[in-house]
């Protein structure tokens, strides 16, 4: 998903349709980003774990495992999607939201013009007599409250990171009687979380944060359904 966004034009875009959804474009993706929102969701089906956004900064993501090595996807099987839940960024896409930091309470739609799920021939249009069709309205509103809850989980997260929840860890998986560790992830620390004062405990319930939180931990149970899900390969 790494093609060039243009911001979404009438006039540009007037013959685009959107095509039926493929996945073959993240089949190499063995991590997908999700919100907060999503994580109750995600957890009946894959892992879900922490990462940083950059090594430079203190900035976590929540993340849905989907491999357990790099360029693995367990979860796409000839461009269809075999898993339960389908993250909303795989939902908005070819859409996006685009930032202009000079004018930071203001957002624009984008869209990916070279995505293969976009078509002049075939598909639901985009637009008909220069006018949105309701299945882009749909799409818009959709792609705007998911950007929403990932700004929202942004700065959940940074205030996880500040009680030091979040502790980084390496997973050690055996696949076919190979033992393999998985670096780089971070988990709610459990001990800490019981640790917490009755304040800070109050304080994550009145965020929201105790179901994302228990969903995640759940979650690492899903870990043997992907070892056994590659074993069958």
């Amino acid at each position: 998903m790494t093609q060039a966004i243009s911001l979404l034009d009438p006039a540009k875009h007037a013959d685009l349709k959107f095509k039926k959804p493929s996945f073959e474009h993240v089949a190499n993706e063995h991590l997908m980003p999700v919100s907060l929102h999503e994580i109750m969701y995600a957890a009946t089906d894959t892992p879900v774990v922490f990462v940083k956004a950059n090594a430079e900064s203190d900035d976590f993501q929540a993340v849905m495992m989907l491999g357990l090595k790099p360029q693995q996807n367990l979860r796409v099987k000839e461009g269809e999607w075999v898993g339960t839940y389908v993250p909303n960024v795989l939902r908005d896409y070819p859409l996006a939201v685009v930032l202009d930091p000079e004018q930071t309470d203001r957002v624009w739609f984008g869209i990916r013009e070279e995505s293969e799920l976009l078509s002049k021939e075939e598909g639901v249009a985009l637009f008909e007599n220069g006018e949105e069709t309701e299945a882009l309205k749909e799409r818009r509103e959709l792609v705007l409250r998911h950007f929403e809850q990932d700004q929202q989980s942004r700065a959940v997260l940074k205030f996880l990171a500040e009680k030091e929840l979040l502790v980084q860890q390496t997973l050690t998986v055996e696949v076919k009687g190979e033992k393999r560790n998985i670096n780089g992830i971070y988990l709610i620390d459990e001990r800490k979380l019981a640790e917490l004062s009755d304040e800070d405990y109050l304080d994550l319930r009145k965020k929201g944060l105790l179901g994302p939180i228990y969903s995640h931990l759940t979650s690492l149970n899903q870990i043997p359904r992907l070892v056994l899900a590659e074993s069958e390969l």
